[in-house]
C-alpha cells in the first residue's frame, strides 16, 4: 500500500518539477531571443545597405535596448521585440490542448513568450509617452524548442505547427521578415473627427513642446477584436 505523501513532500515535488521546468524554458527562450537579436541585426544591416542605393533618406536601424528588448526601425515605423521574463501555460480552452503532442506530456504546454509591438517611430523620437502601440504577434517557445506564433494575417498561419516545428535561425529570420511585411501594409489611420474636435490648452502646449497628441496605428491594442485585418 502506497504511503500518502505529506503536504511538505508534495510542495517539494511540485517545486522540483515545475520550478526546474520553468527555469529550463526561460533559459531556452532567452537563447532564442538572442538569436532573434542576431538575425534582426543582420537583416537590418542588409536592408540598410540595399536601401541606401535607392533612397538615403529612409532610415533603417537596429536598436539594442537590453537583454530582453530590441527595436527595428524602418521608415515611419518601429517594431519592438520584447521577451517576457515569465513562463506561461495556456487555458484549457486553447487549441494547444487538442494536440496529441501536448496530451502525451502536459509539461510541453509551458512556454516562454516573445511579443512584437508596432509603434510609430515619431512616438519615440518626440517622446510622446501617451501614444499607443499595436500587438502584431507573439512567439511561444517550449522546453523542446517547439514553437508557434499567434498573430495577424500570415503570422497566424505560417508558423502554427506546434507539434512538428522546432525553432531555428532560418525560421526566426522568416518570422522577422513577416512582421516587417505586415507592418508595411498597415498604414496610419486618421483619428475619428469627434475624438479630436475638442482640445485643451495643455494639449496644445504639450503638442508644441513634444508633439504629444495621442497617436497610434489603430488608436489602441486591438489584437483579438480587430478581425478586419486577418
Amino acid at each position: 500500500m502506497e504511503t500518502q505523501k505529506s503536504p511538505k513532500e508534495l510542495i517539494l515535488e511540485t517545486l522540483k518539477e515545475k520550478g526546474s521546468l520553468k527555469q529550463n524554458v526561460f533559459r531556452k527562450t532567452t537563447a532564442v531571443f538572442k538569436d532573434f537579436k542576431t538575425e534582426a541585426q543582420n537583416l537590418i544591416g542588409e536592408l540598410e545597405v540595399d536601401m541606401k542605393k535607392f533612397d538615403k533618406e529612409i532610415s533603417i536601424q537596429f536598436i539594442d535596448k537590453g537583454e530582453y528588448e530590441f527595436h527595428i526601425k524602418f521608415g515611419g515605423d518601429i517594431l519592438v521585440f520584447f521577451m517576457h521574463t515569465n513562463v506561461f501555460d495556456f487555458e484549457k480552452s486553447h487549441n494547444i490542448w487538442n494536440s496529441s503532442y501536448v496530451k502525451e506530456d502536459e509539461l510541453r504546454s509551458y512556454c516562454g513568450m516573445i511579443n512584437v509591438y508596432n509603434f510609430l517611430a515619431d512616438s519615440f523620437k518626440y517622446n510622446r509617452v501617451n501614444d499607443l502601440g499595436y500587438l502584431v504577434g507573439r512567439v511561444f517557445v517550449n522546453k523542446d524548442l517547439h514553437y508557434f506564433v499567434e498573430g495577424k494575417r500570415q503570422l497566424s498561419f505560417l508558423y502554427n505547427d506546434f507539434v512538428n516545428e522546432v525553432i531555428s535561425k532560418e525560421k526566426i529570420k522568416s518570422i522577422i521578415e513577416s512582421t516587417i511585411l505586415y507592418t508595411l501594409d498597415f498604414d496610419l489611420l486618421t483619428p475619428p473627427y469627434d475624438n479630436m474636435k475638442e482640445v485643451s490648452v495643455i494639449d496644445v502646449i504639450e503638442v508644441t513642446n513634444a508633439m504629444n497628441i495621442k497617436t497610434g496605428k489603430r488608436l489602441g491594442f486591438k489584437f483579438q477584436a480587430d478581425s478586419d485585418l486577418f
